[in-house]
C-alpha cells in the first residue's frame, strides 16, 4: 500500500517543485513561520514535505527542519535543501517519542489518507508544549466542484462562489497538469478538529487568510473571488 501511494508521486517531483518552489518564500510561508514562534535549533519535522519547498520558511524561523516523506523522487529534490531526510509514511515517523519541538503538515492535507494515524504520530513525537502547524486547502470553500460562478441566467446577472459536497469525505484523482494525476482527498473540518484533540493536539488559533495580494497578481482568475479563503491555518500544542 505504502509502496502504490509512493508511486503516485514519482516522477512528478520536477513538476511539483517548477509550480511551487518558486513561492514557497512568498507570503502564505509567513503565516507558517509566524505560528511557529522561534525554534531556537530544535528540530521541526516537515511531515509530507515533498520537495523541501517549506524548508527556509522553517529555518528562517530558527528551526533545524527534517523532512519526512514517502515518495523518493520527491526527496530526491528535498535533500539539499533540509538538515535531513527521512524516507518515512507520514502514519509511521520513524522518530522517537517526544523529541520534536514542532511539526508542520503544509499544503499535503489532500495527500493524507488516515488523518487520525497522522495526528496520533505527530502527537507521540512532539514535546509538551510542541506546535503543530497545519496549513491546508480550505475543507469548506475548496470543496471537490467548488469554484467562481458568472450566472448570466438570472437577470441582472449574478457572481458567487460555488460550494460543492462538503460533508462527505471523499477522494478524486485529478488531472492537475497533462500527464500529471494525483489524488485529492476532502474531509470536512470537524474532522480535523476531532483528530487533532483527540490525540492531546489542542488547538490555539485558527486562521483563514484572504489570498495575499502576490497570490492574485499570478492567479487573476481569483481576483473576483478575494474574500474566498483558499486555505485555512490550524496551530495546535502538545499537552
Amino acid at each position: 500500500m505504502a509502496t502504490e501511494r509512493a508511486a503516485r508521486y514519482d516522477g512528478h517531483a520536477d513538476w511539483y517543485d517548477e509550480q511551487f518552489a518558486g513561492n514557497a518564500g512568498g507570503e502564505e510561508a509567513g503565516f507558517i513561520r509566524h505560528h511557529l514562534g522561534a525554534g531556537d535549533g530544535a528540530v521541526c519535522l516537515d511531515v509530507a514535505c515533498g520537495t523541501g519547498i517549506m524548508a527556509a520558511t522553517v529555518a528562517t524561523a530558527g528551526w533545524r527542519p527534517v523532512g519526512l516523506d514517502l515518495s523518493a523522487d520527491q526527496l530526491r529534490l528535498a535533500r539539499p535543501r533540509l538538515a535531513a531526510t527521512v524516507r518515512a509514511d507520514a502514519g509511521r515517523l520513524p522518530v522517537r517519542s517526544g523529541v520534536a519541538g514542532a511539526a508542520v503538515l503544509a499544503f499535503a492535507d489532500t495527500d493524507i489518507e488516515d488523518l487520525a494515524e497522522v495526528a496520533a504520530e505527530v502527537a507521540r513525537v512532539l514535546r509538551p508544549g510542541g506546535r503543530f502547524v497545519i496549513f491546508i486547502n480550505h475543507p469548506l470553500f475548496q470543496t471537490p466542484s467548488s469554484g467562481w460562478i458568472d450566472d448570466h441566467v438570472l437577470d441582472p446577472p449574478e457572481q458567487y462562489w460555488r460550494i460543492g459536497p462538503y460533508l462527505p469525505e471523499s477522494v478524486s484523482i485529478e488531472e492537475v497538469d497533462s500527464g500529471v494525476r494525483l489524488p485529492f482527498f476532502h474531509r470536512p473540518l470537524g474532522r480535523y478538529v476531532n483528530a487533532l484533540a483527540e490525540r492531546g493536539l489542542f488547538i490555539t488559533r485558527m486562521v483563514e487568510p484572504a489570498p495575499p495580494p502576490g497570490f492574485l497578481a499570478r492567479a487573476p482568475q481569483y481576483v473576483d473571488a478575494a474574500t474566498i479563503p483558499r486555505l485555512l491555518l490550524l496551530r495546535a500544542e502538545r499537552r
